[in-house]
Order: C-alpha cells, then structure tokens, then sequence
C-alpha cells in the first residue's frame, strides 16, 4: 500500500488557521515564530505557510516555553543548541562504531 502524505510528519499540509485552532494559539503567533525563525514552516505555491505534523510539534515546544517566560530568541537558541548536541551525538556514536570495527578487526 503507497504511503499518503499525512503519513509522513514532514509532509507540509496544515494551514496556519488550521494549526492556530489545534494549538490553541493566534494566527499572529504563528506568523511571528517564522518570522523570528524558530519555527519556518514550508510554504505553498502560492506563499502561504503550510505546517508539517513535525513543525506542529515544535510550534507546540515553542507555545509552551513562551508561556513559560521565554524569549523566542532563547527559544530559537535552545533549538539550535538541542541541533548541535544532536549532531554531535551521532559524530560520537559514528566515532565509536569505527573503534569498535577497529579492535574487532585487531582482535
């Protein structure tokens, strides 16, 4: 069976009203988090905005660390460190994997 498009959580289909009505938030937040670049949803052909299930979740984060206090500036500092300690991560892990191979290797 082919997959759908809502199957995939990158799959750009939500509108910024709808995602406003899920989230519980104005339209105008939305607009204000892409242009603060925290959270840059796809956009149509058209220039509209267009929400995956994935930029959902993280305007969610986002909601909820503003209703904490929180500076989208901050917010979008968190992000980009939480990106950094990810790909850092998979160095180390990718690092370790080759050592492995090594000492199997030498063994």
């Amino acid at each position: 069976m082919p997959s759908l498009p809502f199957d995939d959580e990158h799959a750009a289909l939500y509108t910024v009203g709808q995602v406003a009505g899920m989230l519980g938030v104005q339209p105008a937040f939305l607009r204000r988090v892409d242009v603060e670049n925290v959270v840059q949803p796809a956009r149509s052909e058209g220039g509209q905005r267009r929400y995956s299930r994935s930029d959902i979740h993280r305007v969610q984060r986002v909601s909820a660390m503003a209703g904490e206090g929180m500076t989208l500036a901050g917010i979008r500092r968190i992000f980009a460190l939480e990106a950094e300690v990810a790909e850092l991560k998979a160095q180390l892990e990718a690092a370790n994997n080759r050592a492995a191979r090594r000492l199997r290797r030498g063994s």
